[in-house]
């Protein structure tokens, strides 16, 4: 099968809409690399149906979409409240308790047990995406909050809760997070998405429970509050990947505010070779109607020329009338920026003080080396991905040809910018290696006769250690 060829892959959540063979099929043919679970919505068992229904497609079609395992994490919600909602009105008080009940007009329930604690006089508490503002005027430091409306209006059961100004003391993972990470790695997915990371330390703790668990799934930082922009660096640092979550975070922060922040964050995923995903509203009218804004095209090109890695749909695909013309539209959107206004060939600096500086120099060489020669391809062999993690962060012109011996590996490739991933298992010597890699991209039509590519590989080749070579070869 024939997938839609572009550099910057999608991110498509997968829901009622899109959870059949036939339709995620569609999909991917469109243009899907990954597919996200989120684990907000639905049961393990739904999931389960769907995990199946994705590693058939790969099994029957030779493919490696990959799988995000998207956590919910400390989600803070109200509680239910009487039939038809309550109405908040400006300049009256209003108690949040965190003692369960049906909430009315006096009176409503958080989920956040620890919130009569952490909250302080004077800081915002929104609700509903931000939609409804209260401030705080009071707490019994136990069990009550007296609020003041800011900007009210109707309150309907179990709407989200956003703290911009308060330092919340709850864990990033919660038992229900715990439950569904054992399910996820039981799974094998590739990729683990972590909701409200704050420090790097969240992500420590996450990559500290995968590898007790023998797994090698990797961890993707969402990036969707205040704390976790003031750590910026250290979560780069500590993560394998970052989604910049424009939701909650355009929420928690100043909206306008979150183009320049998805910029920054880009930017330095780029320079430390970690993907990076923008996420949430990217075609948001296409969940009722098959054509897009002109402001949701320029969202999207946008966020590719900002060199996102990937853009994901979340509504759109899960819950949407037009799952597959979503896809179909978001791929012609990337398409033409790649092929028209690209920026190509991104300028690293390199490291000279890291242990990968040798590795990482003969990587950005074999980049520079495809410019110059006008190369078709770059073809690497790596057993752990960090030639293609690298690699790919120069964004180079020509395309990126990974071959691993490493099967699980195929699946985490599928997010990254450019990369295509082929299985190959043999490793008698370095030029033999390099002979047969040819001859299978020759045979799956990606390189032709005449064509210059670029190879890199470890030597000797049987070690499996640090890429140290590079040949320049024209394709007989």
């Amino acid at each position: 099968m024939r997938q839609v060829h572009k550099r910057t892959k999608i991110v498509a959540t997968l829901g009622p809409a899109s959870s059949s063979k036939e339709t995620l099929l569609a999909m991917i043919k469109a243009g899907v690399n990954v597919c996200r679970l989120n684990f907000s919505h639905g049961s393990q068992e739904d999931h389960q149906k769907v995990i199946d229904v994705i590693r058939e497609i790969n099994h029957q079609y030779k493919l490696h979409v990959g799988i995000l395992a998207d956590l919910q994490g400390p989600k803070i919600r109200i509680g239910m409240v009487q039939d038809g909602g309550i109405k908040l009105v400006n300049g009256s008080q209003i108690e949040i308790t965190t003692e369960e009940m049906v909430g009315n007009d006096q009176q409503i329930y958080i989920t956040y047990s620890s919130f009569p604690r952490d909250v302080r006089a004077g800081e915002i508490i929104l609700l509903d995406d931000g939609k409804l503002q209260m401030r705080v005027i009071d707490t019994n430091n136990k069990d009550k909050v007296i609020c003041e409306v800011v900007h009210g209006g109707i309150l309907t059961s179990r709407k989200g809760v956003n703290l911009p100004n308060t330092k919340i003391s709850i864990p990033s993972l919660t038992e229900d997070d715990l439950h569904n990470l054992e399910f996820a790695l039981k799974n094998d997915v590739e990729w683990i998405g972590l909701s409200f990371v704050r420090t790097g330390e969240d992500i420590i703790d996450l990559k500290r429970i995968i590898n007790r668990s023998g797994k090698t799934a990797r961890v993707i930082a969402k990036i969707e509050k205040p704390e976790a922009i003031e750590n910026i660096d250290a979560i780069i640092a500590a993560t394998d990947g970052v989604m910049v979550a424009r939701g909650d975070l355009g929420v928690e922060m100043p909206m306008e505010q979150v183009p320049v922040l998805q910029k920054m964050i880009a930017a330095k995923c780029l320079q430390a070779s970690k993907p990076v995903i923008v996420a949430t509203q990217m075609l948001e009218s296409m969940i009722t109607t098959p054509r897009p804004t002109r402001a949701e095209v320029n969202d999207v090109a946008n966020s590719v020329l900002d060199g996102a890695d990937a853009v994901m749909l979340s509504g759109e695909t899960s819950v949407g009338e037009f799952p597959i013309i979503v896809i179909e539209t978001m791929s012609k959107i990337i398409k033409n920026i790649e092929e028209t206004a690209y920026p190509y060939q991104t300028p690293k600096k390199l490291d000279e003080s890291s242990p990968r500086y040798m590795s990482n120099a003969v990587c950005g060489s074999a980049v520079y080396l495809s410019a110059k020669t006008n190369a078709r391809g770059i073809v690497a062999m790596t057993s752990s991905g960090y030639t293609a993690f690298e690699i790919s962060s120069h964004r180079p012109k020509a395309g990126t040809y990974i071959f691993t011996n490493n099967k699980g590996l195929l699946g985490t490739l599928s997010l990254l910018w450019g990369v295509r991933g082929f299985y190959y298992d043999k490793s008698e010597s370095t030029d033999q290696s390099i002979s047969d890699v040819n001859r299978i991209l020759k045979e799956e039509k990606m390189i032709m006769p005449g064509d210059v590519i670029i190879n890199t590989a470890a030597m000797p080749i049987e070690k499996k250690g640090k890429t140290n070579m590079i040949r320049v070869t024209t394709v007989d």
